[in-house]
């Protein structure tokens, strides 16, 4: 049995309400760390919504079209909606690596990982948060939102990767703070993929997650496989 075997898979059908994912969350950060309770990567969708990160300029919040809650996860204003994939990763980093920004770049390299199994070259921007591709007109744009919450060392939120939102929900927003660039998905970019398409991408590369966090001493930002 791998460590991967010991982490729990939750793929929600259905729009799971924001406020009932919180919930779920809290109480299972808490098992994790106090009952020695399974870990989980849990994939959903939100309906329509937008959240504040502990960094959010409330001057970047263009329109209340849409629900807003304010959460503890690191980072600005960010949409979640349908046709997007959110993976809500819950890890113990005390039995894995305690280093905050080693876990932080696992993530990042998990999603261009999953992102090249549709023949997309996504990768990290200095100076910018997120994961960031070019569009069919060769511009830069965002296609996946990182965002995460450390407590005790028991890990919250994850990714929101762009398969097929509604972009125009992002204009209530200025996306991460970054007004400069749009933001993209895999359907924008002209590459049909459905969510299920996409949990298999994540499913199969989600062993270097584990591979990057067991790293001691080296770069935890080695180009993704």
């Amino acid at each position: 049995m791998t460590i991967s075997d010991n982490i729990d898979w939750d793929i929600s059908e259905g729009l799971t309400p924001y406020p009932e994912a919180i919930k779920r969350m809290e109480a299972l950060q808490v098992a994790i760390r106090d009952e020695d309770a399974r870990e989980l990567v849990w994939l959903l969708e939100h309906p329509p919504l937008y959240t504040s990160g502990t960094s959010a300029d409330p001057a970047e919040l263009l329109s209340q079209q849409f629900p807003v809650y304010d959460t503890g996860r690191g980072g600005r204003y960010t949409y979640h909606g349908p046709g997007q994939r959110v993976g809500y990763v819950m890890l113990d980093l005390a039995r894995h690596n305690k280093d905050v920004r080693c876990y932080v770049h696992a993530l990042e390299n998990w999603v261009i990982d999953a992102l090249s199994r549709f023949d997309l070259k996504a990768r990290r921007a200095d100076g910018r948060v997120g994961i960031w591709c070019d569009t069919r007109d060769g511009q830069e744009a965002k296609i996946a939102a990182i965002g995460v919450r450390i407590r005790k060392w028991v890990t919250m939120h994850g990714f929101a990767i762009n398969v097929s939102p509604d972009l125009s929900h992002f204009g209530g927003i200025v996306p991460c703070g970054i007004s400069e660039y749009p933001v993209t998905s895999l359907a924008d970019l002209g590459i049909h993929a459905s969510l299920a398409d996409v949990d298999i991408a994540l499913r199969e590369t989600f062993p270097r997650v584990l591979k990057c966090l067991a790293k001691t001493g080296g770069d935890c930002r080695v180009a993704a496989e």
